[in-house]
């Protein structure tokens, strides 16, 4: 009644009159809004009324502080301090003002007066904690939080933030006792279950994280959290046909999303249910078409069924959404290597290399797609580079002595297949698949009957 009476009022430019505490819940409506060129007409209005109002005159204390005018807002703080010395509010936003301008410890040292002025602990407790958390003061914090749930034991606002607070400190098992005894004194809390249960999977116990998730589904069955967590345990337990089971609850507790889609086809490919999986994979990218992770699947999986043209089309959607990720590239690679695109795995494997990929695997392929098309010289140029970064290779060396041959340049072969075997000698049986001819030669056969009699 009063918010439509003083919006009238602004319209027809006549004036009513308002008490106070009509004005301050006018003011409350329009800053909880976001309304606060509105806020700020009533707190004039309001003031002109009521020209006296403690109330009123920290609300605009409030509004100052939102424009950043500061020093305004400490003036009429030291006013007001001066008429009532023990207001709590004055000193709450005389520390939103030390808080803005990143003087948190002034912040703490005048909450801590507000405290001794308020009947209101738990909220100036949950001030002084989000002002400890902006130190990085993590125990400070979780103190401050803990007052804050000794008034309200079902403020999970402030059990969320303990558990943070222990979560960033890495204390994990503490973690656990405070849960623990959280849970004596209110048995029934899910989001105490709950979040016991992260804290076991942190820990590695994934047992009694599947106890604690079983009883947060237990006191509420509508808890999508709680499936979700309890899935994600099975899953890590290899339990995967009851992950499946849960994660399919939360799809029916709320909308889908391609999480969960994703986390199923990953179940049903475990399962060895490679169409199964897709199935879902495709759910995932229906909800996210940018769910990179979701088509990179779906390119494994067809990669698995052996139908290297779709696996292709979706390694495509996958650089198209990031075309940095080394990883795809070389998936790329090996995918145009199944379907005889020799010049499109080159490329794949060079743009690995130019990512900064420069692992062993990403230089053997290239060399040996390079060998199978007949550029021995390019071949030989990657072998070189590769070795400024893997020393001591044998596969580098054997490959070397396999181009050599190629290029005619025996000695140059025989003085890398020599490396090859003093590096590992049982590895010249791996290479007699990739250069079948050259190991029938008979000064090959005698440098491996050498090697293998020193042995």
């Amino acid at each position: 009644m009063s918010l439509s009476k003083f919006e009238s009022m602004l319209k027809t430019n006549k004036v009513y009159f308002f008490d106070s505490s009509e004005f301050e819940e006018i003011i409350h409506h329009y800053l909880d809004n976001g309304r606060h060129a509105l806020a700020k007409k009533a707190v004039k209005l309001g003031l002109e009324q009521h020209p006296t109002s403690v109330l009123l005159k920290l609300l605009k204390v409030e509004l100052y502080i939102f424009e950043e005018k500061f020093e305004k807002a400490e003036r009429l703080l030291n006013d007001l301090e001066a008429i009532e010395p023990n207001n709590q509010e004055i000193y709450i936003q005389r520390a939103a003002i030390f808080s803005k301008v990143d003087k948190h410890k002034e912040a703490i040292d005048t909450l801590k007066v507000a405290l001794e002025y308020t009947d209101d602990v738990a909220d100036v407790s949950s001030l002084l904690a989000m002002e400890y958390l902006y130190l990085d003061d993590f125990d400070q914090a979780r103190l401050n939080f803990a007052k804050c749930l000794e008034v309200d034991y079902e403020d999970y606002s402030s059990l969320y933030n303990i558990i943070y607070c222990f979560d960033m400190d890495e204390k994990h098992e503490e973690a656990v006792v405070y849960l623990n005894s959280y849970i004596e004194t209110n048995p029934y809390c899910e989001v105490a279950w709950h979040q016991l249960g992260r804290q076991y999977i942190v820990l590695e116990r994934y047992e009694e994280a599947l106890r604690a998730f079983d009883y947060a589904v237990v006191i509420d069955d509508s808890f999508i959290g709680g499936y979700l967590e309890k899935a994600k345990t099975l899953e890590i337990l290899k339990r995967y046909e009851e992950a499946i089971e849960n994660y399919s609850i939360s799809l029916e507790l709320d909308d889908p999303t391609a999480f969960v889609y994703l986390r199923i086809g990953d179940c049903f490919r475990e399962l060895g249910e490679l169409k199964k999986a897709a199935e879902f994979y495709k759910n995932a990218v229906n909800e996210d078409p940018l769910l990179d992770k979701a088509w990179m699947s779906l390119t494994d999986v067809y990669f698995e069924l052996e139908d290297f043209s779709k696996s292709l089309y979706y390694i495509k959607k996958v650089l198209s959404i990031d075309e940095f990720n080394a990883v795809y590239w070389r998936k790329y690679g090996e995918i145009n290597i199944k379907l005889s695109f020799f010049e499109e795995s080159i490329q794949a494997f060079k743009r690995c290399l130019s990512l900064d990929d420069k692992a062993l695997e990403i230089w053997l392929a290239l060399v040996d797609v390079l060998y199978y098309i007949g550029d021995y010289t390019q071949a030989l140029n990657q072998l070189i580079q590769a070795k400024n970064y893997h020393k001591n290779a044998a596969e580098i060396e054997y490959r070397m002595f396999g181009v050599f041959l190629q290029l005619d340049d025996k000695d140059a072969a025989f003085i890398h297949l020599k490396n090859g075997l003093a590096i590992d000698f049982e590895f010249s049986e791996v290479m007699k698949e990739l250069y079948p001819g050259f190991f029938k030669l008979v000064e090959v056969k005698d440098i491996i009957s050498t090697f293998n009699k020193a042995k």
